[in-house]
């Protein structure tokens, strides 16, 4: 029976369950790389649209320049969360979208021919996103450069 003891330990010190007020559904996380934001998907008013949460004060954050009237899906975040990246559902077609949280811009990512963004993910420093696309059938990721963005670092990290 004492064996027990340290694995019921490791067992409960793995999981730490994070409820944020007045946020109902949640799905499709995303940490910033610090740890201190998070981002997900719930539903407001019947859409599923992203929210951003402090971590630690468990605060919305408000999101200045995304466009709520249509659903979202699979966000990213830079290392600080300066940078949001996500799908915006227009109709069968998704669109991508990387929001500067510094300076409130909304970024469209133009997609070449009939590709479908499907799901992605960013870098930490916000320079460069891979991107699940579905195209005539077929999956493919396909990594883009955002040379428009200053670069989200950690703290002392030098410039590349």
């Amino acid at each position: 029976m004492v064996w027990l003891l340290p694995l019921l330990f490791l067992l409960t010190a793995c999981g730490q369950r994070f409820d944020a007020p007045g946020i109902g559904d949640q799905q499709e996380p995303a940490l910033s790389g610090n740890g201190r934001l998070l981002a997900m998907v719930a539903e407001r008013s019947g859409r599923r649209v992203v929210r951003l949460v402090e971590r630690n004060s468990g605060q919305e954050l408000p999101l200045k320049g995304l466009q709520w009237g249509m659903p979202h899906r699979s966000p990213s975040l830079s290392w600080n969360g300066r940078y949001l990246a996500l799908i915006l559902q227009r109709g069968e077609r998704g669109e991508i979208v990387v929001l500067d949280r510094a300076l409130g811009l909304l970024r469209p990512l133009p997609l070449p021919g009939d590709r479908l963004p499907q799901a992605l993910s960013m870098s930490p420093d916000g320079k460069r996103l891979a991107v699940q696309l579905l195209h005539r059938g077929q999956q493919d990721v396909e990594l883009f450069q955002l040379p428009a963005h200053e670069a989200d670092l950690a703290p002392g990290t030098p410039l590349p």
